[in-house]
């Protein structure tokens, strides 16, 4: 009997897949933004099981994320394998917020996934979304949207493709216009597959809202002209804005070792009753497809929306062992699921060594810096968790912060903060920003100049988020009243924004003296079952 695919499968802030098989092996490439290393690559062999196999870029010689927007940096990483050689394509975003954008389109190659891999070669910056074609007559193409900025016309002005030559490292030859995509418009991620006499392009359009959607078209000529899926699209959920699944889009495909075929998408799930705000962010989900007689894609199940569940191939399970819940600090290297902000994992600022059995930071910039913040954090992955960390820390005023932060992007967060000030000496309470826009609930700050230690946690149990702290672990204080995890999503006052929230320890010294924070442990644990249905 099949096993069962729950989607979704990687659960949290993991947006874009990337899908490929190789042999027996399956994997998933994921967008990072400004999260550092960048590129997850995660792992199967039943499309069941997923585990997070290594993060590639993991070094400014690799890519400098310093100054880049939130929600800019490293965009829709495109996986592919040929000849023995695996290729990553990905985007630098420098800039997103303005009429222009400035866009790094990259390639790098490796034996071996985990490395060692080739420097970055830079080969375009048209549009975003670069995807590497290896058609079967052994050339190579790249494809992307194109970006138009011009008054009048539309910025997601099609797909272009261009020839990639591997010898020089270079584009080369015209660039071809293949598809304009449908009248939804917002045309964007292509994936290009040949199957039988045709070449098939797979595009996300509709934008990556609500309306999000995979389309489909075909040719029997590489350069077009492309022809539209009559029914498209092949998936969307923009037909029903109380599905538990919403924004289903920028598909990829795979074939497995017996024929079957299956699309890895994003989705969001949005806190139940609130239709939009989804502070997980977007996660990715497998969908099991089949085609029709006359050559089109279908979902397994039939209809257009996305599946909560769907049949898994027949082979052999294959599980993978889940992490600990909780990390006492004890290793020599700051690993999987710890991501900082732009800036790679260096000694001068946070260390295991130092003090062993503690994670050490020192203080930087502000949480509004997007250059070098000193903050570690993992992704929020359930709408029902409990997270907890141990802090030894002296500030000497209010210019030096350190503490357990819920941080959505550098204008919205909520932080519960050990400080000091004139008045109460050390302090401890909640300050939040919305917006940009930043505030302290006051009432509720304390003075803990005698406390040794400080035991901080965040409790969210669905939108609401509490804040607690204790000097010993066992008798806790309440630090807030209920406050609004929503403010923690993309979609959350019309920022638009492409991540997620993630739970993080982080200090900052405003003054530049670099004081030191010192923490015993993290630890997080989810209460809900993620999978949709249950919530």
């Amino acid at each position: 009997m099949a096993s069962t695919i729950v989607n979704p499968v990687l659960t949290g802030f993991h947006p874009d897949p990337s899908f490929l098989r190789v042999g027996d092996d399956y994997y998933i490439a994921t967008s990072t933004f400004e999260w550092f290393p960048g590129v997850e690559i995660h792992h199967s062999r039943d499309l069941v099981h997923w585990h997070t196999l290594t993060r590639v870029l993991t070094a400014t010689s690799q890519v400098d994320l310093r100054g880049n927007g939130s929600s800019g940096s490293i965009w829709a990483p495109a996986i592919s394998w040929d000849n023995g050689l695996y290729y990553l394509l990905f985007t630098d975003v420098k800039s997103r917020s303005s009429v222009y954008k400035d866009l790094h389109n990259y390639l790098i190659t490796a034996a071996s996934l985990e490395g060692p891999w080739s420097p970055p070669v830079r080969l375009n910056g048209s549009g975003f979304d670069p995807f590497l074609f290896h058609d079967s007559d052994g050339r190579k193409w790249l494809l992307n949207m194109r970006w138009d900025f011009r008054q009048n016309h539309s910025n997601f002005s099609g797909i272009v493709m261009q020839e990639y030559d591997p010898e020089s490292g270079r584009l080369s030859g015209p660039i071809h216009e293949i598809y304009q995509g449908t009248p939804t418009g917002v045309t964007e991620g292509p994936q290009l597959y040949k199957r039988g006499d045709y070449y098939y392009l797979l595009v996300a359009e509709g934008g990556t809202g609500v309306n999000h959607m995979v389309t489909m078209a075909r040719s029997r000529s590489l350069t077009g002209p492309y022809e539209t899926d009559p029914d498209y699209p092949v998936m969307t959920t923009a037909h029903d804005l109380a599905y538990a699944f919403q924004q289903a889009g920028h598909g990829s495909l795979v074939e497995t070792q017996s024929g079957e075929w299956y699309m890895a998408h994003l989705c969001t799930r949005p806190i139940p009753g609130t239709g939009k705000l989804n502070p997980l962010g977007r996660e990715t989900a497998i969908q099991r497809c089949v085609w029709t007689e006359d050559g089109w894609l279908r979902l397994a199940h039939g209809g257009k929306l996305p599946a909560l569940r769907t049949e898994a191939p027949e082979l052999p399970p294959h599980p993978f062992d889940t992490l600990p819940e909780r990390d006492d600090f004890d290793g020599r290297v700051l690993g999987y699921p710890y991501q900082s902000l732009r800036v790679p994992f260096d000694e001068s600022w946070v260390s295991l060594q130092e003090r062993p059995g503690f994670l050490r930071l020192r203080g930087r910039e502000s949480l509004a810096s997007l250059f070098d913040q000193s903050l570690i954090g993992r992704p929020i992955q359930h709408f029902a968790c409990t997270v907890t960390t141990c802090l030894e820390y002296k500030p000497d005023s209010f210019m030096q912060m350190a503490g357990l932060v819920l941080y959505y992007d550098d204008k919205d967060y909520y932080y519960l903060r050990v400080t000091a000030d004139e008045l109460r000496g050390v302090a401890l309470g909640v300050v939040m920003c919305q917006a940009g826009k930043y505030a302290e609930i006051s009432s509720m700050q304390i003075s803990v100049k005698d406390w040794e230690r400080y035991y901080l946690k965040a409790e969210i149990h669905g939108r609401d988020i509490m804040f607690y702290a204790s000097r010993d672990g066992e008798v806790w204080t309440a630090m807030c009243t209920p406050l609004d995890f929503g403010t923690l999503s993309d979609e959350h006052g019309g920022k638009l924004g492409f991540t997620g929230s993630y739970a993080a320890i982080c200090a900052q010294d405003l003054d530049q003296q670099a004081r030191a924070a010192y923490f015993d442990y993290f630890e997080y644990i989810g209460l809900d079952v993620s999978a949709p249905h249950s919530l």
